[in-house]
């Protein structure tokens, strides 16, 4: 079959292979740009050997983390890189626009999942498997992720909420230490191999702020604590208490300088990870005390010094096996650190009780050596698994947040590596077929259902070939017969089970199955399964046994007899337990066994990944050696094989990673109607009507695709507009697909779509604050007219008050001055009236040219009776002068009209003082200050040679008037 992927043939023919390896020569040739593909979707043609030289390069380059569709490729660089994971670089991805646009990160990833869960719409929960082999940096990957969430999810405004959450912070931090502690050990690929599986669950509350955690494990390897094959170590915290532990504390323990302990292998090697403090501070943090600690590793000395206890074997069988001389301390010892009498841990360890017939008597048995070893095994098995439970259980109340509290949460899986050693047995079984249901929901998720999802929809759709592992799966679970079914038959069979047996059983049984081989070359019984990641040879020895995990009753009885406060939590006085552990013949319940439990573990597991949206971070181990600046290709090779990322790169590149339902489409997306108008005017502009949105999420489908087809019309003048314009190809339409149901687009589309709709929402954002100014401003503007109006209504009304105060105080002024000038008048007259009828009557007029005309009769009546308006007119500047000036003063005098010769008129300027009209021609009559009408008649300053004082400023003029005679006045009236 022929197969198109990123514009590059590959098939089977000569000229295909042949134009593959000159594009492949071609693109071989640009290697110094391979460290710039932050991208393996971009590499052409997508090969294995492309990708390889890809990452190599990128791993030359310090560049560790690579994107490859949806997976992140995270290569391991076995050396400290701090600025790689630092706060900042935390904050630059939470506060990054759009995070993936930036550099492949684990960060991306988990900003990736945090803003899914912010998602108003309707959050879905998120979760993240990390898969690689064991070495490739699984646990440091999750550890980082733990701390980005805890720096990023964390943000509350009150003081006592932040207290709050840094508590929670740091509880959750620090559970990694202590579970990899008791959890994590040295292996022949890796010093910090986790030999459990997690999921830790971060809870979130509605505002998107870390409240809790929650732990949960599978299948802790116990038998590390007793059986560690070749250079490899025990669980780190045995190596932490002898290397840690303060002198008092040595003694306590019973931990001298320089002991040996059968179950502590190479302790002379010194890792990272043998750090006693840390583990105990973290302890503390998650609410364990001191004395509570110092139990826990005074039982963990226990386990050490029960290991050190062997048998030598028996001349009779009925007589139990007896100590070995150096093994004596070693049981008083461990009896004493457990708290358990001395006699009975031995004999439990020697004699096997066994219970039979329908009265179930009681029988006791004599144990061979191996039968012993095993019996203390199981005891020390069985009290690590329950202190490891029940640490965990201890952490999870510690860092579990109320039900009530959290919303959603982000998973975190960590599970151990696929492996393949030279001898396995059921641990590397249960861990490898973990790999494969993890790879199968893989293939499910991005792989099988996406191509069969665009053969529903309706797409042209090209299948690209992927490997399934399906065939493996149904070997090792299938029903009704697979290898798990076969094990767990042999468990319930009561009788001897025998390696070679269930070799053959497995053989015979399942020989049609394409994963099952064998390998004839093989001295010991064992049997081959085809796994994705290549074959494994299984041991069947032993394997039975590890299945059944058998716990002899007596040794339960007797962990429940110690006096040791711990121990007794830990194996308490149960009845139901105790029915349960001896049943009765007739109704013994089916045996639990391990593939059992695990198998029930990961289902649970599976549902709780099928209903979050998960992401998935590939890791890849560089080389086996655990150096940097080392890239070893033929293992990174078969690493990529197996985890089938080439196929991945295939379906992500040519295929729609992006699939919207119909109904949220529109929802969305009904905005870009509005362009429309803008870009296509008469084609598919939307009526009035359909500008508003008026669908609900009811509508039909026969109503969606109109509103569908009006945004898809959209779609190339955004692609038009977004393109540059030196750049032709970018105005080329992006293929978006409209399936059944759904909506199929590329990463590059959904981008384009989110620009033209940010576009949208920007002119409506600007088109609303448009109308808001306007109707302010027309707010505005009525409000200053209406201010003017009152202004001006209140000035009017203030000038018409000043006016009518005006008005009144000028009325009040004109009628005082009335009265006053009636007032002078009458005065004036009254002191005029004398001398004028005096001298009108006594002086005789010559007739003819004495008599004065009448014009100038009626000028000196009027005169008369305005004689202060005269004396007005004689002081001005300017005015009358000369001889009508003189008359004027004349008449405003009212001087007789007698004998010229015997009056005279002097000015100021001929004499001091203030003359009285009063005077007769014999000489002037001083005037003493009196009251007077005019103005500065009060006044009486001291007199002056050239200045006129006195009685109403009568002496007007500075130069002297002379003597004005009758017959002077005669000749300037002719």
């Amino acid at each position: 079959m022929l197969q198109q992927v990123n514009g590059h043939s590959s098939g089977s023919d000569a000229q295909g292979g042949k134009s593959l390896r000159e594009d492949l020569q071609e693109f071989l040739g640009g290697e110094a740009l391979l460290h710039e593909l932050d991208d393996l979707t971009k590499v052409n043609p997508v090969t294995l050997e492309t990708v390889l030289r890809c990452l190599q390069a990128r791993y030359a380059a310090d560049m560790f983390y690579t994107s490859a569709g949806c997976t992140l490729v995270a290569l391991n660089p076995f050396k400290p890189v701090p600025q790689l994971y630092s706060p900042a670089l935390m904050r630059e991805y939470h506060a990054a626009p759009q995070p993936q646009k930036l550099r492949p990160h684990i960060f991306a990833v988990g900003e990736q999942t945090y803003r899914n869960v912010q998602s108003l719409i309707e959050p879905v929960n998120q979760s993240i498997i990390v898969s690689g082999e064991s070495g490739a940096g699984k646990t440091w990957t999750s550890r980082c992720l733990m701390k980005f969430y805890a720096v990023v999810a964390a943000s509350p405004t009150s003081l006592e909420s932040h207290k709050i959450a840094e508590r929670i912070e740091q509880r959750i931090l620090n559970s990694n230490p202590v579970m990899e502690a008791f959890g994590n050990a040295c292996t022949l690929r890796n010093n910090n191999s986790s030999r459990f599986g997690k999921f830790i669950q971060l809870q979130l509350n509605s505002a998107q702020q870390m409240t809790g955690a929650a732990v949960q494990t599978y299948l802790l390897e116990k038998t590390r604590v007793t059986c560690q094959a070749s250079s490899e170590r025990n669980f780190h915290i045995f190596y932490q208490i002898c290397k840690g532990a303060s002198v008092d504390e040595r003694l306590q323990w019973h931990l001298p300088e320089g002991a040996s302990f059968s179950w502590l292998p190479n302790p002379e090697r010194t890792l990272e990870e043998d750090c006693f403090q840390v583990t105990r501070e973290a302890m503390l943090h998650l609410g364990i005390d001191i004395p509570t600690q110092n139990n826990i590793f005074q039982v963990l000395a226990g386990l050490l010094h029960l290991g050190n206890i062997w048998f030598a074997d028996s001349k009779d069988e009925a007589q139990s096996c007896q100590l070995m001389d150096d093994a004596k301390c070693s049981i008083r010892t461990s009896a004493s650190l457990l708290q358990l009498p001395e006699d009975p841990l031995l004999e439990t360890l020697q004699i096997r009780t066994i219970r039979a017939g329908r009265q179930q008597q009681v029988f006791q048995k004599p144990c061979s050596r191996a039968e012993c070893d095993t019996r203390r095994d199981c005891l020390a098995k069985l009290v690590y698994a329950r202190l490891f439970d029940w640490l965990v259980s201890v952490i999870n109340s510690s860092i579990c947040a109320d039900p009530d509290s959290w919303t959603t949460f982000i998973g975190l899986l960590d599970v151990y590596g696929f492996e393949s050693f030279p001898s396995n047995s059921l641990e590397q079984l249960c861990i490898n077929y973990a790999n494969e249901k993890l790879q199968q929901h893989f293939v499910a998720h991005y792989l099988r259902a996406q191509q069969e999802e665009y053969a529903v929809e309706g797409l042209d759709w090209s299948f690209v070939n992927y490997q399934d592992n399906q065939a493996c799966l149904d070997l090792i679970e299938g029903s009704p017969i697979s290898i798990c079914s076969l094990i767990n038959e042999e468990c319930r069979l009561n009788r001897p089970s025998s390696a070679a047996q269930l070799q053959t059983r497995i053989e015979s049984t399942l020989a049609g199955s394409p994963c099952l081989g064998h390998n004839k070359l093989s001295r010991e019984p064992s049997f081959i399964v085809v796994h994705y990641a290549g074959p494994v040879q299984y041991h069947t020895a032993g394997l039975v046994e590890k299945n059944k995990d058998p716990v002899p009753p007596e040794l339960t009885r007797l962990l429940q007899q110690s006096q040791d406060p711990l121990l007794k939590v830990l194996f308490p006085m149960d009845p139901e337990e105790k029915s349960q552990e001896e049943p009765s013949g007739q109704s013994r319940a089916p045996v639990l066994t391990v593939v059992s439990k695990f198998k029930a573990s990961l289902e649970q597991l599976l549902q709780v990944l099928h209903s979050t949206t998960p992401h998935y971070i590939r890791c890849i181990k560089p080389n086996s050696q655990g150096q940097a600046h080392t890239f070893l290709q033929e293992e990174v090779l078969s690493q990529l094989e197996a985890c089938g990322l080439v196929e991945t790169i295939h379906i992500s590149a040519a295929g729609f990673p992006i699939r919207i339902p119909h109904q949220n489409f529109v929802e969305r997306y009904e905005l870009l109607r509005r362009l429309c108008t803008r870009t296509s005017p008469g084609s598919h502009s939307p009526s009035p009507d359909e500008g508003h949105s008026e669908w609900s999420p009811h509508t039909k489908g026969a109503t969606l695709q109109p509103l569908l087809q009006d945004i898809l019309h959209t779609l190339p003048a955004l692609t038009q507009a977004a393109a540059t314009p030196g750049d032709p190809a970018e105005a080329t339409p992006v293929p978006v697909h409209c399936g059944r149901t759904k909506v199929f687009m590329t990463d590059s589309m959904l981008e384009l779509l989110e620009c033209g709709r940010a576009q949208v929402l920007e002119q409506c954002a600007c088109c609303i604050q448009g109308s808001w100014r306007r109707h302010r401003h027309r707010k505005q503007e009525r409000q200053r007219q209406a201010a003017t109006l009152i202004q001006a209504a209140i000035r009017s009304w203030l000038a018409r008050k000043h006016i009518q105060r005006m008005h009144a105080a000028a009325t009040a002024i004109k009628r005082t001055w009335q009265k006053w000038r009636i007032r002078m008048a009458f005065l004036a007259s009254k002191e005029l009236d004398g001398v004028q009828e005096k001298h009108v009557s006594q002086v005789p007029l010559p007739l003819g040219s004495l008599l004065l005309p009448q014009a100038q009769t009626s000028l000196l009546e009027a005169i008369i009776r305005l004689w202060p308006l005269g004396l007005v007119l004689a002081n001005a500047a300017v005015g009358v002068r000369g001889f009508q000036r003189k008359l004027v003063v004349w008449a405003c005098l009212q001087l007789p009209m007698g004998n010229p010769s015997s009056y005279a008129v002097q000015t100021a300027q001929e004499q001091a003082g203030v003359t009285s009209i009063r005077a007769l021609p014999q000489g002037s009559i001083k005037f003493h200050c009196r009251k007077s009408p005019l103005p500065y008649a009060d006044i009486c300053p001291e007199p002056s040679l050239h200045s006129v004082t006195g009685f109403n400023q009568i002496l007007l003029e500075r130069h002297s008037l002379g003597h004005v005679s009758y017959s002077d006045l005669t000749r300037l009236s002719n």
